[in-house]
């Protein structure tokens, strides 16, 4: 009884890192009766805003931590995305982020925002530490397991 496209999760996952790559916004695939869709929301610059957190002091011989290939994402402090969507650092625009780099955090508490399907997704501290890197901006789309902060 069904034919038409096989709705694949693996398969949505690659139609959305082609938007991100390529800066579509959507892509939409249609066979016969079946039909998928797959959008992504763009932040409109003016409305959404977020002040900067304040930088935090660091020493003169450590340059500011950055993304780079020595990150090693399968690192045991990484806390990567459980999901497809878009990452903010704090509840609402113009509130301070949930956390910053040099933050004590404990197991269960929140770290950062995923919307996706027009849902607020919390998510959490895996573990207790201290954040040591954050690897993303506010208002980034994220892939699923993309890291996103790093926790000593």
């Amino acid at each position: 009884m069904s034919s038409g496209i096989t709705f694949d999760p693996s398969a949505i996952r690659e139609l959305a890192k082609i938007l991100r790559e390529t800066d579509l916004t959507e892509i939409e695939l249609v066979e016969g009766d079946s039909r998928i869709r797959v959008a992504r929301l763009m932040p409109a610059p003016a409305a959404v805003t977020y002040a900067a957190p304040a930088p935090m002091p660091a020493p003169a011989s450590a340059p500011e931590p950055t993304l780079s290939a020595e990150f090693d994402p399968k690192h045991p402090g990484a806390v990567t995305s459980p999901m497809v969507g878009v990452a903010y650092l704090s509840p609402e625009p113009g509130s301070p982020p949930f956390v910053q780099v040099g933050a004590h955090v404990t197991a269960g508490q929140t770290l950062l925002l995923i919307e996706a399907m027009k849902t607020f997704n919390q998510i959490k501290a895996p573990k207790s530490g201290t954040i040591t890197r954050i690897l993303i901006e506010p208002g980034t789309p994220v892939e699923y397991g993309e890291p996103l902060m790093l926790i000593e």
